[in-house]
């Protein structure tokens, strides 16, 4: 390591001595906002309206499984009327238990923000706990206004818990295969609920036409598919618009012709509330009925995209939609089709068209079929939601994602994944041509994502919400109880189309762990090769090169230390901009970091260096889209920390720095607007707890000049160096990209070669480029290509 001799040690300050930490943290200018972020309110006007929307979005699944429920209940006939009072039962106390107790009044209070799904929970368990497998955390992050997390007694449940996971690494890679598990069961819910929906609607034709093939079932569906997918471009927004009004009327006929029934065919199936006829349900039908519980567990489905898609409403509104119409509605109506289905057990196979009066059967058969569509939305939007957020943590390749909509940030649309989920749709329709199979396969997938928010839920309450442990509990005991008993019966019908979901979960799978294994290498290789501050100062001022005209902004993935790409470049090439500034863009477990927060700035090295690190910082919801111009807002942000920074330079540790302070925050105003520039108001007040850290008492460019005044001096010092960089600026900025090959050592085993060698590498050629996200010029980009062994 070169060594490097500092004359003016006494002038510079400590700052410069080799012995201490020369790349210091950023902590000290993380100050954190006075006005708290706080969740949007909502007027009561507005809150009807996102309530009404989210039918549209949220509950066509779930409000769609009347169609199939009681024909994959009893797909052999129906032996005992006795029977469908049995599995009536078990379906309303199904409902009851799970997607009101457990998701609307329990799960949906575990949001991040108001953002569901399996990633949501992860993000909040990073929070409280350090089981994120990228190790790029740091104390700043937490002073995030949206970071929120919780201190623990060091004896409580809670910490105990903490200790446990942070323990061993092997348990952090648990936690995340068990939500990688999570996330790719739901992308397998986006590919199966449109097959069900659709299938099962379109199959009403052949209950007034008997003979009609069953080709042309399957050729209606493909082409409903096909204009469902095709929409989406259009946004949640509108076809919130679109689909609510559809299955407001849906859910209001089907519990109208529910009460109809019941009144009508045979009231007594009302005794079905009680739970005794669950006992004697089991009782009477042994095995038989234990096979049945695959079909009635359909009664629950699209209970896991009802949490996924809270991106897209507030908790309130899905709550109110949940209790006020879907859940008495669903209720008349599966007891509805049961007394229908008393009176006529041999009309199970069509019970739901069956039993709608003949008057309104065509206009009910064309709403089924749009309101199956629309069941088809909400977990195309939970596909959509959770894969951001899988992007945005480092577990997913990056693809493009649109937003669609300007009032509400979680309402996205991403092309990729709709045209891959519209094609493996319509080969399962067309393969499988009938619902008892696909609803075995869909059975498989959603009691895997219910158990998966399990065991999540069970970490949430005791590290984030720190309950009583009966509470957790109780909780545990009567989820499990439920989804484990559906589990084992879908297990007997693996071989029955349950290979399905876990085929497609595996193919998801292998994509997800190989693109973040390759990511922690890629990082953990910048951590390990990053180059010391030491040898940069060794270099002296001009740093050993030619110093040339513009700015350069080399991208990296260190919030600390200079990267590898940096000496890799000069080594070969030993020319460097005269400005240079390493950028690196960081995404945290929040769902978002304010404006006002997102960037830290500092300076790397003597003034005469000018260097200086950008960190900024991002949620998962948070993008880089087109219109952004990160460029200038990196530039303001370093003007302002420039200014400010000459501005401390007289300070200490006496009474100086607390006047300082003060005056601060006085020409907080004058500094935002200077220069027609709109600069971000926390880099001030991040940037004031800097004075004894960051930068030195005396500044090297002020050796020769202590005796003039330190207000002179800091005015002259920001004019000279704002309007260098300013000029540097005007001769041209590049951003300088690594653009780094991963590849198997020769002595790896085969699995790792076939992953890093073929796998990954593969993902790295199709996915979107860092200079497509940073929306990077062609002519002001520079790759600098390596390659690293793993």
């Amino acid at each position: 390591m070169a060594s490097v001799s500092i004359n003016e040690e006494s002038a510079k300050g400590g700052m410069w001595v080799l012995d201490q930490k020369l790349d210091q943290p950023m902590e000290v200018e993380a100050g954190r906002l006075r006005n708290m972020y706080r969740e949007k309110k909502f007027s009561s006007l507005l809150l009807l309206r996102l309530a009404f929307q989210s039918l549209g979005v949220v509950y066509g699944d779930l409000g769609t499984s009347p169609l199939y429920v009681f024909y994959n209940t009893f797909p052999q006939g129906i032996d005992d009327p006795e029977d469908v009072i049995g599995a009536l039962s078990l379906i309303i106390y199904s409902l009851t238990l799970v997607p009101l107790l457990k998701y609307v009044f329990v799960v949906c209070r575990a949001n991040d923000n108001g953002q569901g799904g399996t990633f949501a929970l992860y993000s909040l368990l990073c929070r409280h706990a350090k089981v994120k497998t990228i190790p790029n955390q740091h104390r700043t992050d937490e002073e995030l206004t949206t970071y929120s997390r919780h201190k623990f007694d060091e004896n409580s449940i809670a910490a105990k818990t903490k200790r446990w996971l942070e323990a061993q690494p092997y348990r952090k890679n648990l936690l995340l295969i068990l939500v990688l598990v999570g996330t790719c069961m739901v992308i397998g819910d986006g590919i199966l609920t449109p097959a069900i929906s659709v299938l099962s609607a379109a199959g009403g034709i052949k209950v007034d036409h008997p003979k009609m093939s069953n080709d042309v079932v399957v050729v209606v569906a493909v082409l409903i598919l096909v204009g469902l997918f095709s929409m989406q471009h259009y946004g949640i927004d509108r076809v919130g618009w679109l689909f609510a009004p559809i299955v407001l009327l849906w859910f209001l006929l089907i519990g109208s012709i529910g009460a109809l029934n019941i009144w009508k065919y045979d009231s007594a199936v009302l005794k079905a509330f009680s739970p005794v006829y669950i006992y004697r349900y089991f009782r009477r039908g042994g095995k038989d009925s234990w096979n049945s519980l695959g079909g009635i567990m359909l009664s629950i489905t699209g209970t896991e995209a009802l949490f996924a898609d809270l991106s897209h409403f507030p908790v309130s509104a899905v709550q109110i939609a949940f209790t006020v119409v879907v859940f008495p509605c669903l209720l008349l109506a599966y007891t509805g089709q049961a007394a229908y289905l008393m009176d006529n057990p041999g009309h199970v196979h069509d019970a739901f068209y069956r039993s709608i009066p003949e008057g309104i059967y065509w206009p009910m058969f064309i709403i089924a079929t749009v309101a199956a569509a629309v069941a088809s939305q909400a977990t195309i939007s939970a596909t959509f939601s959770i894969i951001e957020q899988a992007l945005a943590l480092g577990c997913f390749p990056r693809v493009k994602v649109v937003h669609t909509s300007k009032k509400f940030l979680g309402q996205i649309y991403i092309p990729d994944i709709n045209w891959v989920l519209m094609i493996l749709c319509i080969s399962v329709t067309a393969g499988f041509r009938n619902t008892s199979q696909i609803g075995n396969a869909y059975g498989t997938a959603v009691v895997i994502v219910m158990l998966v928010t399990t065991f999540l839920m069970i970490l949430i309450m005791l590290l984030v919400w720190r309950s009583h442990w009966i509470l957790v509990l109780i909780f545990t005991g009567l989820s499990l109880v439920v989804e484990l008993t559906y589990f084992s019966a879908v297990l007997l019908k693996v071989n029955q189309g349950g290979w399905v979901p876990l085929v497609i979960a595996a193919v998801f799978l292998i994509i997800m762990y190989v693109w973040h294994y390759g990511t922690v290498k890629r990082y953990e290789f910048e951590m390990h090769s990053k180059v010391s501050m030491a040898w940069i100062l060794g270099l002296g001022p001009s740093l050993g090169l030619v110093r040339v005209p513009g700015i350069g902004l080399v991208y990296t993935e260190l919030a600390s230390g200079v990267p590898h790409i940096f000496s890799h470049f000069i080594t070969n090439l030993p020319a460097i901009h005269s400005v240079v500034v390493f950028v690196c863009v960081k995404y945290l477990p929040v769902y978002t970091v304010p404006l006002e927060e997102r960037f830290l700035v500092k300076r790397i090295g003597p003034k005469n260096f000018h260097m200086f690190r950008c960190v900024a910082r991002y949620g998962y919801k948070d993008l880089h889209k087109k219109d952004d111009n990160f460029e200038k807002m990196l530039f303001d942000n370093l003007l302002v920390f420039v200014r400010l920074e000459a501005m401390m330079e007289g300070c200490s540790d006496s009474d100086e720095y607390s006047i300082y302070g003060q005056q601060t925050e006085k020409s907080a105003d004058l500094l935002l607007t200077e220069n027609g520039n709109t600069i971000s108001s926390s880099t001030m007040e991040l940037t004031q707890s800097s004075c004894d850290s960051i930068v030195p008492v005396r500044s090297p460019l002020r050796a020769n000049s202590l005796v003039r005044s330190s207000g002179q001096t800091s005015s002259q010092t920001e004019v000279d160096e704002c309007e260098y960089i300013n000029r540097c600026r005007d001769a041209g900025v590049v951003h300088i990209l690594g653009n780094t090959v991963v590849r198997a050592r020769r002595d790896s085993r085969f699995v790792k070669r076939i992953a890093v060698d073929y796998i990954y590498a593969f993902l790295r050629r199709i996915c979107r480029e860092n200079s497509v996200i940073f929306n990077v010029p062609h002519e002001s980009l520079l790759n600098v290509g390596q390659i690293f062994y793993v």
